[in-house]
């Protein structure tokens, strides 16, 4: 219907310039609608951030949201429509380095592979009663789930100590450690593995070009350095109150796209309010800690015969990664991204130490004569628009309050990686959430004469 259905005539703000507002912008505006953008921040992206300056033969690295796997068609379509060309990286997928001793050691991808299916040989029968429960998060089997951490799971079945590493590893992709995850989370994983990641994708010249085809697309410019304060919802239209460096401001329209992550929605003013569920689900949400650091060296002294271009790895640094292997010059990035606990791990370091300090770690990689010519590092927790790298779904985390993130309210919708149910924490599913608030507003303004939840008409 709602890829038929015109929208002229009809008015929509969208709040929140990552790709989950800047893609429903795009498919809203397509289908007609007058859009107007909003921004917290002084540019575009959100979580997507694309580090140029301070480096060395015009190199560039993700500072954010990196690598696109092969199965997620949406994001790689939209890329293709917009004319964004995606380069393959990180052939041969993700090895494993496990600290012992003094110096790691490292595990092959086939055998890091071996030990991610111990793992889920031995969830084997919690995947299998979520896929009965058609992997929905309520019910009483996502209720026990929930109610688990990953470290007790582990101590339930006596798990080996390679395979505790290994978990302890995911901390880059979960950005939680073990004593914190909920072993929903990591069983939703499990059952929805579809692919072998043995490749991946990035945007050719940056990821933040996609942030910026979508933003040339729009006839009206994104307005930057823009707070949502309040919402209120009368008579057909939602009211929002804005705060500007100048002041204070409103503005109207038929419809709200909040693409906001759950730590600055929770903080808004709602008229009338989210129902008690719903803030709820805000409120209780978590982002996981997460540093990423960009390394850029002399020589590119992580790339030998036989080895490895990524590491999972159970280090205070995190997982590390060759952050620019598609692009020419002699010197090259290394990225590191530290979650959980280790995300303070390496803030400490980097504090007592400077990049010099990380680039120390990497000894095992063959980095003792490599020059360090330039770094940065962004710490997600210490953002203000974000407070974190991407939900995380802590243990005790009421499961049957997901469904009310991406819930609508009124004339008020909902999006952003968090909503997503497959592809939650990736520019994939922040992409996915874009298109479906879009199709939701399509609906809504086509049956806008019935009465809507919230109070709304």
């Amino acid at each position: 219907m709602g890829g038929s259905t015109s929208l002229r005539g009809t008015s929509v703000i969208v709040a929140g310039a990552g790709l989950a507002g800047l893609t429903a912008a795009y498919e809203l505006q397509r289908r007609g609608a007058r859009v107007t953008m909003v921004e917290a921040r002084n540019r575009l992206g959100g979580r997507v951030w694309t580090r140029r300056d301070g480096f060395a033969e015009g190199q560039h690295a993700e500072a954010g949201g990196d690598m696109i796997d092969p199965d997620q068609e949406t994001i790689r379509r939209l890329a293709k429509n917009l004319g964004v060309t995606l380069s393959p990286i990180l052939r041969g997928g993700f090895a494993f380095a496990c600290q012992a001793g003094r110096t790691p050691g490292v595990t092959r991808v086939s055998e890091a592979s071996g030990l991610w299916g111990e793992l889920a040989q031995a969830a084997e029968p919690w995947v299998r009663a979520h896929r009965l429960n058609e992997r929905r998060w309520d019910g009483p089997i996502a209720q026990q789930l929930a109610g688990q951490s990953v470290a007790d799971w582990l101590d339930s079945i006596g798990a080996r100590g390679q395979v505790r590493a290994r978990l302890n590893g995911m901390r880059g992709f979960f950005l939680a450690d073990p004593e914190h995850l909920s072993l929903l989370a990591l069983v939703d994983q499990l059952a929805t593995e579809s692919s072998v990641l043995d490749h991946f994708y990035r945007i050719r010249g940056g990821n933040d070009r996609l942030a910026t085809a979508l933003a040339d697309t729009l006839q009206e410019p994104v307005q930057f350095n823009t707070m949502v304060r309040a919402v209120a919802q009368h008579r057909g239209k939602v009211r929002v109150t804005l705060r500007r460096r100048g002041g204070q401001s409103h503005m109207a329209a038929d419809a709200l796209v909040l693409a906001l992550p759950a730590t600055m929605a929770r903080r808004l003013a709602f008229t009338p309010p989210l129902p008690a569920p719903q803030r709820n689900a805000f409120r209780d949400l978590l982002y996981g800690a997460a540093t990423k650091t960009l390394l850029q060296f002399d020589r590119r002294f992580w790339r030998r015969q036989g080895k490895s271009l990524a590491y999972g790895t159970d280090l205070s640094i995190g997982a590390i990664w060759d952050g620019n292997e598609e692009q020419q010059g002699r010197g090259g990035i290394l990225t590191l991204l530290a979650g959980g606990s280790t995300s303070r791990d390496t803030k400490q370091l980097l504090a007592q130490g400077g990049a010099e300090a990380v680039a120390q770690r990497l000894k095992w990689l063959g980095a003792t004569k490599a020059v360090l010519r330039a770094s940065c590092h962004v710490a997600w927790e210490e953002d203000p628009f974000v407070r974190g790298g991407y939900a995380v779904f802590q243990a005790g985390y009421d499961p049957e309050q997901r469904a009310w993130l991406s819930r609508p309210h009124g004339r008020i919708l909902f999006a952003g990686e968090q909503t997503s149910l497959r592809w939650q924490g990736y520019m994939n599913g922040a992409v996915e959430s874009g298109l479906r608030v879009a199709e939701e507003v399509t609906i809504l303004l086509a049956t806008s004469r019935r009465r809507l939840p919230g109070g709304a008409r």
